[in-house]
This record gives C-alpha cells, sequence and structure tokens, in this order.
C-alpha cells in the first residue's frame, strides 16, 4: 500500500508541474492541484495544443477556428470603412466645393469617433465580456452608414459629419474589442504574429472599399473651369453637385446593412472565457490606476498616435497630391490608391512570416525609418517617382499598428481591456494629423510639402521601436506595486 501510495502522490506531482508549465505559457488562472484542473486546462486553453515540453506554441486558437474566422472578419468590414473615408475627401471636396483643408474633417470625424468612444466600450465589456462588445460595436458601426441616407437628403456637409462620426465611434468599440481578443486568442508567445495575421485581412477590406468607392461613388465627370461657368449660367450646376453627393448613398446603405446581419450572426456565437482577464470570475478585473504602472503601455499609445496620424495623412493626401504634381485623373488616382493597399496586404503576410526569424521590434525601426526615406523622397520630389514612393511605403507601415498594438498589451492580464482602450484612443492621431497637412499644404501651394507631417510620425515610430528593444518590453510586463 505505502508504494501505491507514493505512486499517487508522485502523478500528482507530475500533474502540477505541468499545469505550472502550461499556466505560465498561456496565462491562466486555474490553480496548480491535481488531475481534475489538468483536465479542465486541456478543455479549456486557447489552442489545445499538446503538452510536449518541444512543442513550439500554436499561432491559431485551433478550437474555436469558426470563431477565429468570424473576428477575422470583424477586421475587413472596418477595413473597407476606413479607406472609404479617403474617397469621401474627394467626393465631397467637390459635392461641397470644399478646400483641402476643410474636406480633411472628413477624416477628423470618423476619428474623433474613435476618442470618444474607446474607455466607454472598455468599461462595458470590462463587465458584458469581448462578445458584447463585438455585437454592439458592429451595430453603431452600421447604424452610421445607414445614416448616410438622411444626410444625402438633407444636402449639408454637417449630417454627413455627423454619420461619420457615428460610423467611427462604432469602429471604436470594434477596434477596442477585436485587437485585444485576438492578441489573446492564443499563447502570449505568438500574439504579435496573431495580430499581424488578423490584421492582414484588413488591407483586403480597404482595398474593397476604394474599388467600391472608385466605381460607384466617383462618377468619373471632372468638369473644366470653362464648364464649371456655363453649367452655373444655365442654372444646372448645383443638379450636378447634388447628383455627385447622392452617388455616396447606395455604397454606405448597403455596407450597413451588411454589417447589421453580420452583427446578427456573431451574436449567436459562443465565445471561450479569457482566463488571463479573469472573465466569468469575482477577481480583479483591472483598473486605471493599475494602468500607470506599465510604462510600455504608455510608449506604445504615443507610437500609435504618431503612426495612424501618419499613415491616415500618406493615403488621404495621395489623390490631391498625384491630381497637383502628375495631372492624373479621380479615377486613376483612386487606382494607386488600391495599390497602396496592396502593398499594405503583402507587407502583412510577407511580415508575419519573417517574424518567425526577426524581432518584431527590430523589423518595426527597420520599416519606420524606411518610411521616412521614402516620405522624404515624395516631399522632395513632387510628380510620379515621388507617388511611387508613397505606394511603396505601404508596405513598410503594414505592421505597425498590430505591432504596436500587441507590445502595448504584452502582460497585462485583468488591464487588457481598459489597456486596449487608450491604444484605440491613439488612433484619433488620424483625426489631428490631416488637417495639419492640409493647412500647410494650403499656406505653402504644395501637398508635397505637407508630406512632412506623416514623415514625422514614422521619426516618432522608428524611436519607439529603439526604446522598446533598449528597454526590453516582451512577454513579461513591467511589475508594478
Amino acid at each position: 500500500m505505502p508504494s501505491f501510495r507514493w505512486f499517487g502522490r508522485y502523478r500528482q506531482y507530475k500533474n502540477n508541474r505541468e499545469l505550472y508549465r502550461l499556466n505560465t505559457t498561456f496565462g491562466t488562472t486555474l490553480p496548480y492541484k491535481g488531475a481534475d484542473a489538468m483536465q479542465t486546462f486541456q478543455s479549456n486553453r486557447p489552442d489545445s495544443q499538446s503538452a510536449d515540453p518541444n512543442h513550439k506554441p500554436r499561432m491559431f486558437p485551433v478550437d474555436h477556428r469558426l470563431l477565429f474566422a468570424l473576428v477575422i472578419v470583424l477586421f475587413f468590414l472596418w477595413g473597407m470603412s476606413n479607406n472609404l473615408t479617403d474617397i469621401l475627401v474627394q467626393q465631397f471636396k467637390k459635392s461641397f466645393e470644399l478646400t483641402q483643408l476643410t474636406a480633411q474633417l472628413v477624416q477628423t470625424a470618423n476619428f474623433l469617433g474613435y476618442l470618444c468612444m474607446a474607455i466607454p466600450a472598455a468599461l462595458f465589456m470590462r463587465s458584458r465580456g469581448y462578445k458584447a462588445g463585438m455585437v454592439a460595436g458592429l451595430s453603431v458601426f452600421g447604424l452610421g452608414m445607414i445614416l448616410f441616407f438622411p444626410a444625402a437628403v438633407m444636402g449639408q456637409y454637417l449630417p454627413f459629419l455627423l454619420a461619420l462620426f457615428v460610423v467611427g465611434c462604432g469602429a471604436s468599440i470594434l477596434e477596442t474589442a477585436a485587437n485585444p481578443f485576438m492578441a489573446q486568442f492564443g499563447p502570449a508567445e505568438t500574439s504579435e504574429r496573431r495580430l499581424n495575421f488578423a490584421q492582414s485581412f484588413n488591407p483586403p477590406g480597404t482595398i474593397t472599399g476604394v474599388i467600391l468607392g472608385a466605381s460607384f461613388i466617383f462618377s468619373g465627370v471632372e468638369l473644366k473651369q470653362p464648364q464649371i461657368d456655363a453649367m452655373r449660367q444655365a442654372g444646372t450646376y448645383s443638379g450636378y453637385l447634388h447628383h455627385e453627393l447622392m452617388r455616396v448613398v447606395p455604397t454606405y446603405v448597403a455596407l450597413g446593412a451588411t454589417v447589421l446581419i453580420f452583427a446578427l450572426i456573431l451574436s449567436r456565437m459562443e465565445f471561450p472565457t479569457i482566463r488571463s482577464e479573469h472573465e466569468n470570475t469575482t477577481e480583479d478585473h483591472g483598473s486605471f490606476r493599475a494602468l500607470l504602472h506599465y510604462p510600455q503601455l504608455w510608449l506604445a499609445v504615443v507610437a500609435n498616435f504618431a503612426n495612424v496620424g501618419a499613415q491616415v495623412a500618406t493615403w488621404s493626401s495621395l489623390i490631391p497630391y498625384m491630381k497637383q504634381f502628375t495631372g492624373v485623373s479621380e479615377r486613376t488616382a483612386a487606382g494607386y490608391l488600391t495599390a497602396t493597399l496592396v502593398a499594405m496586404a503583402l507587407g502583412r503576410f510577407f511580415s508575419t512570416q519573417l517574424m518567425k526569424y526577426v524581432d518584431a521590434r527590430n523589423l518595426l525601426s527597420i520599416y519606420a525609418i524606411t518610411n521616412v526615406a521614402l516620405l522624404g523622397f515624395a516631399a522632395a520630389v513632387p510628380g510620379m517617382h515621388g507617388a511611387y514612393a508613397i505606394v511603396i511605403s505601404s508596405f513598410f507601415l503594414s505592421i505597425m499598428f498590430p505591432t504596436i498594438f500587441a507590445l502595448g498589451l504584452k502582460g497585462l492580464g485583468p488591464n487588457t481591456k481598459l489597456a486596449g482602450s487608450f491604444l484605440v484612443m491613439a488612433v484619433a492621431g488620424g483625426a489631428v494629423f490631416p488637417p495639419i497637412q492640409g493647412y500647410i499644404a494650403r499656406q505653402t501651394g504644395s501637398i508635397a510639402i505637407g508630406y512632412v507631417i506623416p514623415l514625422f510620425g514614422y521619426v516618432v515610430v522608428f524611436l519607439y521601436g529603439l526604446i522598446v528593444r533598449r528597454k526590453g518590453v516582451t512577454a513579461t510586463a513591467v511589475q508594478h506595486g
């Protein structure tokens, strides 16, 4: 009998050791006791990979393939919306006869939604979970798009800006939910690769959005000043502008209806519990005060503000840049905007694989300094070659948002949802950079000179990559007391 007792204790000891290893790997909060706890962990861990200590952590949660695919669709959907705003900048500039500065308020209205809604979204999800956040985000997102119809009937610029603000609020809720959820939907060691992979489906969405916008929003009719003067004398010019404005409605209403249907589908899905955040427990769910002890979070917030501002400014001024310095048509310029998104998609898929061999922080710095050089060339040598440089820069900005986001959330545990809200709020950089760029373009008469603004943003990202590498920001958080 003593030998059997010894054998039973030995098995329990082995189970406890293995459970401790798995808990350390996956950031779970199960007690380190007994075979029952081991079985519970095996049935609930994110990827259900082998307990073999030589087995490399999986990037994908194989037990939740359908949910993983549906959440990836979210990245595609808000990608469609994000770059439709670049089309709207040019379309509203024509329809409402705006300056480049006032036309950029399209971006400002959209990204102010991110600034206003991220923290409320995080507080909502802290009590209701990621699923409720995603469904709520999709609902607000779809409603904002449908509001384009009454805005077009009113025929005023302000209602469109309000509709875009609602769209931005919905996108803010979605990103506050989907980005941290995806980063934690598997082993911590592969969070950067996993989020980069998910974000790889954002560019195909943006490509689809630009193609839809160029095909259904741009009419292809570009009047010369003598034609405009003649139509004004004939009293037909206002009718032409209203017709151009109404072209926006079908695309946005159809996309809004699609988003609302997807919200219904996602509401029927079962989501796993994120144990590292103490979901479905009475334990600590994080606090704003605790976030003050995580310097890597605040470095990431600053870097993300600069990164998104630079990205939006780079893209939203490409069509005006080409019209000023190359003389191409709107639709041709929109084709180059589509090319930037193809370059971004290629960059994400390629770089996700490259991160197996190159540290994500080093890759971030290399890509950022490359973009500084490319945009410096575009500002100094305006024309087709400068436009090519802007297009190529999208390949290198591809990894910036997901990599910064994942690094900023490393090791935050129950504080992840609240921390994610600040990283999403940093997307408000997209509301700040374009108007400054538009102001410089108006004062100097050169959109090319305005590209020094996104260039500055990439300098900040470059410095961030150096700092987090030097500070050793990895899978473990800075400890706080």
